[in-house]
Formats: C-alpha cells, sequence, structure tokens
C-alpha cells in the first residue's frame, strides 16, 4: 500500500507512523441563521441624499458586506453560556430615478445588530505567547483570557427591497458615526447623512451566516508522514519560448457550471437518471 502522505480516506492504518499532540481549535458550540431583515435604514452620504430627496422611485441594485464586529460577554447565572454581539456593517447601491432621467446610482451604510447564545464551556488559564511585542499593534495578545473566541461565516448578503420613507423629527432614530470602524469610513468618498434629513431609504437584506464558539485545545493525532505536495509546479509564462494560444486554451477545463444555474435541489445537470426536474 502507497504511504499516505495528503489527506483523503484512510482504508488502513498499517502506515500510521507515530501518534503526535497538536494544538488546534475546539468548535464548542454552533449554529446557523438565516436572517431576513426588514425596514433597515441606509445612511447616504452627502450627495446621494441630494439624490434621494429628489427621487420619485428607488429600486434596489446590490449590496456588500463590509465589515462584521464581534463581542463576546459571558452570561450570568449560566455558567459556560457565552452572549455574542454581533454588528453588520453593509455598503448599499440603489439606483434612484428622478423625473424622466435615467436612475442615478446611490449609495450608503446599513448596520444591523444581533445576538446569539451559544455554550463555549469554561476555563480559568490564561495564555502568553511569545510572539506578543510590547508597544506594538498586537498589545492585545499580551494576555489572552478564558474567554472563548467567536467565528462568523457570512455570505454576501441579499438586497429584497428599497423604499423612501418621509422623515420624522425624531433624534433617537439619528445614528452616531463615532462609534463606526476606522475601515469603514474609509469604503465611502463622502461623509454620511445621519440627521436633518427630509426623506430616508430603507431596505430589506437576507443573510446567511454561521456562528461558532471555539477553545483551543490539544488533541492527539495518528501521524502518516510528512505532507510533501505530489503535483509539480507549472510554469505561468513560457520563458523565451514562443507561446501557443490554442495550446493554453487547451488545458482549461470547460467551465459546465457556468452554463447552468445552481444546483436547487433537483441534482447535478446532466447527471445520469435525473431529467432536470424536482
Amino acid at each position: 500500500m502507497a504511504e499516505m502522505n495528503q489527506c483523503g480516506p484512510v482504508f488502513d492504518n498499517s502506515c500510521i507512523r507515530e501518534a503526535v499532540c497538536v494544538h488546534t481549535k475546539k468548535i464548542m458550540d454552533s449554529c446557523r441563521d438565516k436572517d431576513c431583515i426588514e425596514d433597515l435604514r441606509v445612511y447616504l452620504t452627502r450627495d446621494s441624499q441630494v439624490c434621494l430627496e429628489q427621487a420619485t422611485s428607488v429600486r434596489p441594485r446590490s449590496a456588500e458586506l463590509l465589515y462584521t464586529l464581534v463581542d463576546v460577554e459571558t452570561v450570568p447565572f449560566h455558567n459556560g453560556f457565552y452572549a455574542i454581539d454581533i454588528t453588520y456593517y453593509y455598503k448599499i447601491i440603489i439606483d434612484a430615478t428622478i423625473g424622466a432621467n435615467r436612475p442615478s446610482t446611490i449609495y450608503g451604510l446599513a448596520k444591523f445588530n444581533k445576538r446569539v447564545m451559544l455554550y463555549g464551556g469554561e476555563g480559568s488559564a490564561k495564555i502568553f505567547s511569545s510572539k506578543t511585542v510590547i508597544g506594538a499593534l498586537d498589545e492585545q495578545n499580551l494576555t489572552q483570557s478564558s474567554m472563548p473566541q467567536a467565528v462568523v461565516e457570512a455570505v454576501e448578503p441579499i438586497l429584497l427591497s428599497a423604499k423612501m420613507k418621509e422623515s420624522v423629527d425624531c433624534r433617537r432614530c439619528d445614528y452616531d458615526c463615532s462609534d463606526m470602524p476606522g475601515c469603514i469610513c474609509n469604503c465611502f468618498d463622502d461623509e454620511l447623512v445621519t440627521a436633518g434629513d427630509s426623506r430616508r431609504l430603507y431596505i430589506s437584506l437576507g443573510q446567511f451566516s454561521i456562528i461558532r464558539l471555539e477553545r483551543d485545545t490539544q488533541l492527539l493525532m495518528p501521524c502518516y508522514d510528512y505532507c510533501i505536495p505530489t503535483k509539480e509546479c507549472c510554469d505561468a509564462g513560457c520563458g523565451d519560448q514562443e507561446c501557443d494560444p490554442c495550446d493554453i486554451f487547451s488545458k482549461i477545463n470547460f467551465p459546465v457550471s457556468e452554463f447552468f444555474p445552481k444546483n436547487g435541489g433537483c441534482g447535478t445537470p446532466g447527471a445520469p437518471g435525473q431529467k432536470g426536474k424536482c
């Protein structure tokens, strides 16, 4: 039997060399979410706000997830459980129609907060690392407490609808941009309008996400061998030789998936025994 030197199914344990201890992240608890967020306010840039004030209709174009801020807190009277506060920041792009003119593109920021509770276990150890440089940008790594680490995986949101509403005199509805991360501000080339507007933009979007709590742990694993690549590297260019475009093109696989919709439960197009109907 060939030695096991890459990832894949294991059919025989005869080539196990030794047991090794590895340091990794153990998933203590996880959940998946399918959020449909309605009437989420969009804080437009100043030029976009001027267009919205004159618009007769709006139409959704796209939404981009810019950043996700994650915070973990202990839950009182529930040992081992933690509350995860998540803030999603979105860049929203909308088409606004003004009279009989062609639609104008307007954009701004949308912010969505949510909280979930997961089990993260208990621990009391403090972790110190030799990688820490005191006084440098990684001061947060000087001491790591026993809190688990929260991880949020999210795909790009689906922008479902957009609508305009006349604003009301309500200071509670205004958003203080002072707590916005600097990386979010850099995504917009103009100041965001958070108050003093007479018309506001609201959207509905869908967000899929997976949330989990992880802890550092040590696991005993079987070791087969060192992982050495078996595939040879191919030069991207042709060097001093003249490239044959058709020869290069012939090595590119046909992009079958680009010509068919994504699998919606009916099976892969062209698979044996499938007619393409659910």
